[in-house]
């Protein structure tokens, strides 16, 4: 049986690489859950998305967060302390994407609650397979928490 809109899988991607946001789409093309991919290029967006600010006043509360470290205006170390000090964002799982390796980097994130930090991989056909897998975990074996708003 199909899943109604509103049983939709909401995933919120925080990246500015065009070439990443396509491999990324790519990687969840077939995503075993329907979704829905939602972009926003940069950490202050990323805020105002899960706030649902101005320009995101009907922004639904996402599934899964796919956050990456190097961001313009607010970078991606901010956004996961803000959102992980927020009572009412601090559940939503965090995947951090970065092409870092630097232990500090990673340990920084998960001194944070990063959920998990996932290294981009060079290979265009391995980051495509990582991002399935991603989706294969985080959406259809681990258990999610309930929506709180919307």
């Amino acid at each position: 049986m199909p899943m109604a809109p509103a049983d939709m899988l909401d995933i919120l991607l925080v990246e500015d690489s065009t070439s990443d946001i396509d491999f990324i789409r790519e990687g969840l093309a077939c995503a075993a859950l329907p979704h829905r991919l939602h972009v926003v290029r940069n950490g202050i967006d990323a805020m105002s998305f899960l706030r649902q600010g101005a320009d995101h006043a009907a922004a639904p509360e996402p599934d899964l967060m796919l956050l990456d470290l190097n961001l313009p205006r607010m970078n991606g170390i901010e956004v996961l302390n803000e959102v992980k000090s927020d009572p009412r964002l601090k559940h939503i799982p965090v995947i951090v994407l970065s092409t870092s390796r630097a232990p500090a980097d990673i340990g920084m994130c998960y001194e944070a609650h990063a959920n998990s930090y996932v290294v981009k991989p060079v290979d265009i056909e391995e980051f495509v397979e990582a991002i399935g897998t991603i989706e294969q975990f985080w959406l259809s074996l681990a258990a999610r928490p309930k929506r709180i708003r919307n």
